[in-house]
């Protein structure tokens, strides 16, 4: 049951990953100081005040970023890799009462998937709004891309396997409005084509 609940809180904490890649990492440090999360001790670096200092630097400076204008592209190119990255080592630092190849292997699968997967399909919902409003819709993608980040974190902490099944349900909200925003770029497109021709 322990490993099941690493695994939710994991994912719960790699997927808020996709969404920001350093505010789940500042609230696990918050969480592991003030005692409402354990950290296993090869990570227990992270709950300490130097820790949630330097998460916090990063968190402010990648969330101001995605405000500025084409900056919020170019991060994204960085971005998904890297959430990647973090998922993995989250969700591996979660299921580390095992062989360390069934570890890494759940990590990447479960923790570095579930990243990658918000990450790409954020990035997707980025570029339509780019391309459908030239830009100007982009700071309200990134406020609901930081909110998103910050109350899944907050939800994996409390409650893993609610954190879980949300994290499943937010990646299919996001390929269908993927799908969605791609079927209308589509018809655009046909339609500017059938105009010129």
């Amino acid at each position: 049951m322990e490993i099941l609940l690493g695994i939710c809180l994991g994912v719960g904490l790699s997927a808020a990953c996709g969404f920001r890649i350093f505010v789940p990492p500042l609230i696990m440090s918050i969480a592991a100081q003030s005692g409402n999360l354990q950290l296993s001790s090869d990570f227990a670096w992270m709950g300490t005040p130097e820790a949630t200092v330097a998460f916090g630097v990063g968190a402010f400076l990648e969330v101001a970023a995605y405000y500025i204008p084409w900056v919020d592209e170019l991060l994204d190119i960085v971005a998904t890799p890297t959430a990647v990255i973090a998922g993995t080592i989250i969700t591996g630092s979660f299921v580390s009462d095992m062989s360390p190849m069934l570890q890494w292997t759940i990590a990447v699968i479960m923790g570095g998937g579930s990243a990658g997967a918000v990450q790409g399909l954020t990035d997707v919902t980025r570029l339509a709004s780019t391309t459908l409003t030239g830009g100007f819709a982009n700071p309200g993608v990134s406020t609901m891309e930081l909110l998103s980040s910050t109350v899944l974190s907050m939800l994996a902490i409390a409650l893993p396997v609610l954190a879980f099944v949300v994290v499943f349900i937010v990646i299919w909200l996001l390929w269908s409005g993927a799908k969605a925003l791609h079927r209308k770029l589509s018809r655009r497109n046909n339609t500017q084509g059938n105009t010129t021709s």
